[in-house]
């Protein structure tokens, strides 16, 4: 009887956490239209988090609180639902709230527009990039010609010279320690110098782009922010209310980017 218990119980289990994955889309209806939006399976923290909040009502009421034109519309802070008596987030509006680890899949999702992506605190106080556990934004853009895509494609091979320059330091640490216990100054600033050439090699003769050739073509014949990618989390899109958003983008702000109208939220449904 016992096991029949337990046999019952882990399946319903199952099949809740299979009726959570088989829900990938969620109806944003706000006040001035509908906006449609597909969750990927690749990010299952994030699609199961945006679901539970969806289910909990969380995004019911919420505002479109930050609003930058050619950028993006950004919402889900619960603290500011209509008639909200409990605060959710901290009252501190730099800060995000809540976290959850982040599910960063570039180069297979990116900054196009109408992805749907997670809010975040900066590096400096969140180098791990989690993200917001309720806050979002969707991508408008901008287009932005060959020369401003390459200045973005310098800046992020130069993030991976970096990034190698200091795995060779960990390498070489014991090394670099001996020769400060020596005193050989010198000798440092020239290993230091010399690791971060090999590291400028290592990227080089990789042959590695940062935006592969398909993501270029997107963003030339689409706006988006490629600034952004393999920075923040991107775990859905937009595949219908394109044109709701571009209404919503297209409010006026004050200098701090806060809408000087109400746009809201009034029901996310997940579409069964």
């Amino acid at each position: 009887m016992k096991k029949s218990i337990y046999f019952f119980m882990l399946m319903l289990l199952m099949s809740s956490a299979m009726a959570v994955a088989q829900n990938k889309e969620v109806l944003l209806r706000t006040t001035v239209g509908d906006i449609r939006i597909r969750l990927y399976d690749d990010t299952p923290g994030h699609r199961d988090n945006f679901i539970e909040n969806v289910r909990r009502g969380m995004y019911d009421g919420v505002l479109f609180h930050r609003i930058i034109r050619n950028f993006m519309v950004q919402t889900g802070n619960p603290d500011t639902r209509l008639g909200v008596t409990e605060k959710v987030e901290p009252e501190d509006s730099t800060q995000m709230g809540p976290s959850i680890p982040a599910e960063i899949r570039f180069p297979e999702h990116y900054h196009l527009k109408g992805a749907v992506a997670a809010a975040r605190e900066g590096d400096d106080m969140n180098p791990e990039k989690a993200s917001s556990k309720f806050q979002f934004y969707i991508v408008t853009g901008k287009f932005l010609n060959e020369e401003k895509m390459m200045t973005i494609e310098q800046a992020r091979m130069a993030d991976k010279v970096e990034a190698r320059y200091w795995e060779k330091v960990k390498e070489n640490e014991a090394r670099i320690e001996q020769l400060r216990a020596e005193r050989k100054q010198a000798a440092v600033v020239r290993l230091m110098d010399q690791l971060h050439e090999e590291a400028e090699l290592d990227v080089q003769e990789s042959g590695e782009q940062f935006f592969t050739d398909e993501i270029l073509r997107a963003y030339r014949t689409n706006s988006g922010a490629p600034w952004l990618d393999g920075d923040y989390t991107v775990f859905g899109e937009v595949v219908d209310g394109m044109k709701v958003v571009s209404k919503i983008e297209k409010v006026k702000t004050d200098k701090e980017d806060a809408p000087l109208e109400d746009v809201r939220i009034i029901k996310a449904t997940v579409v069964e």
